[in-house]
């Protein structure tokens, strides 16, 4: 099992069909790498222990096509063991992004948005010809992870970036959270849903 050292890195491959993000931790070792197949109607993304995409470690199957109030199960690659499951608000998050993800039917962690206007003036910018070149490397939404009883335990927030996408994930507990590496599964497929929404 992969040890986590933060601050996590995730970048985002500019020219590719299908959405992918290399997951280094603080040492520049990586971690996981992450693609989302193409030409699905529902979300399907797998996450590979190498980036030859050799050893597969988890998938994410989403269990609906419109995003709006999906679920995406978290499942064990090799024995399909479900691992948990990032729940899309719905309409609660249309405004904020608000996630929560759940094991064995209880919601462990909340994910939210911090600042819903920094994502809206990432879009709108973003979309001005010339200017939006720019979007990326000075808007930077930012979305913290909470344990059950409202304890910050993680954030993820967009770093400046020309021409890629890259998030960075750190820990904001005093120490590592319970259920952890679930979390940051949880945050890489949210990284994949919010990277074109600003």
């Amino acid at each position: 099992m992969v040890d986590l050292s933060f601050p996590l890195d995730l970048r985002f491959k500019t020219i590719a069909i299908a959405r992918q993000i290399s997951v280094e931790d603080a040492s520049g070792r990586l971690l996981w790498y992450v693609k989302m197949k193409a030409f699905k109607l529902r979300e399907a993304v797998v996450i590979f222990e190498d980036r030859e995409q050799t050893r597969p470690v988890f998938e994410i199957q989403a269990d609906r096509v419109i995003d709006i109030g999906a679920n995406y199960e978290i499942r064990d690659a090799v024995t399909h063991a479900p691992v948990g499951t990032l729940h899309n608000m719905g309409v609660r998050s249309m405004w904020r992004s608000a996630y929560e993800l759940v094991q064995g039917g209880q919601v462990i962690f909340k994910i939210t948005e911090e600042n819903p206007w920094t994502k809206v003036m990432d879009g709108f910018v973003r979309d001005i010809p010339i200017l939006g070149l720019f979007a990326g490397y000075v808007l930077h939404p930012r979305y913290l992870a909470t344990a059950g009883g409202g304890e910050p335990a993680l954030r993820m927030r967009k770093e400046s970036a020309f021409f890629e996408g890259r998030y960075s994930i750190e820990r904001v507990a005093v120490s590592a959270t319970p259920n952890e590496r679930l979390l940051v599964l949880g945050l890489l497929m949210l990284a994949l849903l919010e990277k074109d929404r600003g």
